[in-house]
Order: C-alpha cells, then structure tokens, then sequence
C-alpha cells in the first residue's frame, strides 16, 4: 500500500532537512531502528542503510533519547594503499570516515557538524578505537560491517551500555578484507554475526535488494550488471 507509506510515520526530523522513506523497505528500516535496541541492516549501496542511520541517530539526539553519536568504521582499503599517506593518524584514517562525516553534512550545517565534533557530542572514529570502551546513552553506527572480522565485530557488540542503540549496515556482496599468510580470506564478522544471531530476541535484521536503491537509476543498473556478470562467470 505505497499511499499508507507516506500517510504513516515515516519522517525523520534533522537540523537542516527532513528525511523520508523512499520506499517500503526503508520504511521497515525506519520502523525497525525506532522500535529495537540492535538493528542490522544489509544490502546493496544506494539503499539507504546508513544514511537512514545517520538520520535517526540525529533525531533522537535533538529529542534527548540519547546523548551523543558515535560513527564508526573498520579502516580497510578497498583495493587501495593509504598508510604511506602523509600526516598524523588523524589525517591518515580521515579518508576511511569521509562518507560519514557527507551524511552528516548533508543533515546538518557544517559549522553545527565542527561544533558537535569538537563538544563530542558526535564522534567518528575508526573501528579500532572502540576497543575497551563502554558507551552509554549513545546512538553507535558500524558501516561497512563487512569488511570487520569475526573477533571486530564481538568488540563492536559488546561495547554497547545501558540507554544506547546500534545499527549496523553492510553489503554482504562487498568483502574487502585482506587476504591472511597462506592466500586464505578471513570471514567476514558481519556473515557470521548474522548466523549465530538470528535468533537472538530484542535485535532485528533488515535486508534490502537491488531494487530498493535509491541513488541515480544507473546504480541499480550497475548492481545489477555486476550481479549478473558474477552469476555468468561462477556457472561458467
């Protein structure tokens, strides 16, 4: 029923713009992250996974639901060398966060966006500053989850304290964690996370498809010509 889509609760309120559902499935994304403590979300780019994320950790900031966002990442190059980057860690680790510090600036003005970073209201950080950590009352996003191993993505999950949500968003067809010693890839934290858990109440796992993509009509296109081509060259 598309009219009852845009007839319910579906409007996410952020400091510089409104943000709606698109479609069905990320109106179950939205009604999911409102109602669970713990929300996984997979599927392919141009879905909405994070920057829906993005959106609700911000609404419930300006509503006092929690007290601060954190964002975060696992630093792992797709395809890329970025270590001889000049700079201090800092600048090294800043082109991993970039597309999550664009969410932001896209809801929010960028001198807000300055200020909330400097106070610590919003962090973003990379995967492996979470370790030891205990974060209360904080809404805490893990994107690209794929690329996390097995051992990652248990730190992740249990950093989570009392008054705090998590999202967690990946693209399962996406890997691009290194090969170890031996040529042998480790498995992905993310794939495992979803089989061992599935079961596990108070949590929900959302799964979009390529027909959910929202971004310019070429990159469902694209998803789905790589879909294909992979599909010819595994029967092949």
């Amino acid at each position: 029923n598309l009219g009852q889509v845009f007839r319910d609760a579906v409007f996410v309120n952020t400091p510089r713009k409104t943000v709606t559902a698109r479609n069905v499935a990320q109106k179950s994304y939205l009604e999911l992250l409102r109602r669970h403590e713990l929300v996984f979300a997979v599927g392919p780019a141009g879905t909405g996974k994070t920057y829906l994320a993005v959106a609700m950790a911000l609404s419930m900031l300006q509503q006092h639901r929690v007290k601060r966002i954190v964002l975060t990442r696992p630093a792992v190059e797709a395809g890329e060398r970025l270590g001889f980057l000049p700079g201090d860690l800092a600048e090294k680790v800043n082109p991993y966060l970039r597309p999550l510090y664009d969410a932001l600036h896209d809801m929010m003005p960028q001198p807000k966006v300055a200020s909330m970073l400097e106070t610590g209201s919003i962090e973003v950080a990379p995967l492996a500053f979470m370790r030891g950590r205990t974060l209360n009352d904080a809404f805490i996003i893990l994107d690209e989850a794929q690329n996390t191993t097995q051992e990652q993505m248990k730190m992740f999950l249990t950093r989570m304290g009392f008054g705090s949500r998590m999202a967690v968003t990946g693209d399962t067809t996406q890997i691009d964690l290194p090969a170890q010693p031996g040529g042998l890839r480790p498995r992905s934290g993310l794939i495992h996370a979803l089989d061992i858990l599935h079961n596990v109440s108070g949590l929900a796992i959302h799964h979009f498809s390529k027909a959910d993509v929202v971004r310019h009509p070429l990159v469902g296109a694209i998803v789905s010509a790589y879909d294909h081509a992979e599909k010819d060259g595994a029967s092949g």
